[in-house]
């Protein structure tokens, strides 16, 4: 059953009675100490009418209270330890479809605390986390050379039509040609020299799904051939060249955004991570922990990080936007010099001053003399 705490006297009935399910539904903070606390909280109880209730630890704090050391409200062990089993309760069996109201029984918080607490800390719901299993199961399934009716039971699809309505998302492609690594789909690519060195850009028949930089052109292709290694990999440059012609445009300050249609699928969490990514302003970056806290995910800036490192389409989805939080680099998947020398050209050709940050001195010039 959904325990909710709408009112005051909701609330002081959970203070009085430490009720777990209760936090993060709300916190109290008592006006002769100034702290506030979970509503599980094992210091002693206060008087009612030095109580108060807050919605979020931020209004506490913008109230005047700090928060309580014994309880920790704003450190996450207890949170992390609820997730935690959340977590294995999910992964024991990824054919199993809990609800809601079953995980939170399994872990002994209510559903509103569990959602909430979850997808800070997670980055998806609980609902997102089990499809993202299920698709990880599925595509083990399928790689080991399973029928894809055995592989959609095996991973947890209990119908033809569940498989097919989400498996996509997953995949990038429908189960049948992801069971033939990518047999039947076509894949146009060329090569073409930048400022940046060299630049693959490959596409689908719906739009782009890489564009990768390099110095060595056949090394690029041939990375192409292993991700699509039964489909058929066919080099046109004039196809291409409407693509080609944008990056150079945007590398030589012709441009600062794209037109270009993209197919890429991946999670729902890292989705959201590149959408985030493309409303970077140009000229300008944010941290790895920004674009967490954006998402609503604090915690989950390694997974934020991992979805700027998995980015397959270079530009278009802009990671070289994404420092550390004190302002370093940090990793790019197409060469720290790179990152450097496109960060500084666009904060140049944006008026605002580059940081460099201890990159390197020899990354620091105009992309126009680079090539």
């Amino acid at each position: 059953m959904n325990t909710v705490y709408d009112t005051d006297t909701e609330r002081w009935d959970a203070v009085v009675g430490r009720d777990a399910r209760a936090d993060g539904a709300f916190f109290y903070a008592v006006a002769t100490t100034g702290v506030f606390c979970r509503p599980s909280c094992a210091s002693r109880l206060p008087r009612r009418e030095n109580v108060s209730f807050y919605a979020t630890t931020d209004e506490a704090r913008a109230a005047g209270y700090r928060p309580c050391k014994r309880c920790r409200p704003e450190g996450l062990p207890r949170d992390m330890a609820i997730v935690e089993r959340a977590c294995a309760a999910l992964d024991a069996d990824p054919q199993a479809r809990l609800t809601l109201a079953q995980l939170s029984e399994a872990v002994h918080v209510s559903p509103f605390h569990l959602q909430r607490l979850f997808k800070r800390v997670v980055g998806v719901s609980p609902r997102e986390y089990q499809a993202a299993r299920r698709g990880a199961a599925l595509r083990a399934a399928l790689q080991r050379g399973e029928g894809v009716t055995r592989a959609a039971v095996d991973a947890g699809f209990n119908s033809p039509s569940r498989l097919y309505g989400s498996a996509a998302a997953e995949l990038g492609m429908a189960p049948s040609a992801y069971r033939k690594k990518g047999e039947g789909l076509r894949v146009y690519y060329a090569n073409a020299a930048t400022a940046l060195g060299q630049v693959l850009v490959a596409a689908t028949g719906k739009g782009i799904c890489r564009i990768a930089f390099g110095d060595d052109g056949a090394a690029l292709v041939q990375t192409l051939r292993d991700a699509f290694v039964n489909a058929q990999v066919i080099e046109d440059r004039a196809r291409m060249a409407p693509f080609i012609e944008q990056i150079d445009a945007y590398l030589h300050g012709r441009r600062e955004t794209f037109d270009l249609p993209i197919d890429v699928s991946t999670t729902a969490f890292r989705q959201r991570v590149w959408d985030a990514l493309r409303n970077i302003p140009y000229g300008e970056t944010r941290s790895y922990t920004q674009i967490a806290e954006l998402l609503g995910a604090p915690r989950a800036v390694r997974a934020v990080a991992s979805a700027c490192a998995s980015n397959p389409v270079a530009l278009a989805i802009p990671c070289h936007r994404v420092l550390q939080k004190g302002g370093a680099l940090a990793g790019y998947r197409w060469g720290l010099a790179r990152k450097a020398a496109l960060l500084e050209a666009e904060a140049r050709r944006a008026g605002i001053a580059a940081e460099p940050g201890g990159v390197p001195a020899d990354t620091h010039r105009d992309l126009d003399d680079a090539a």
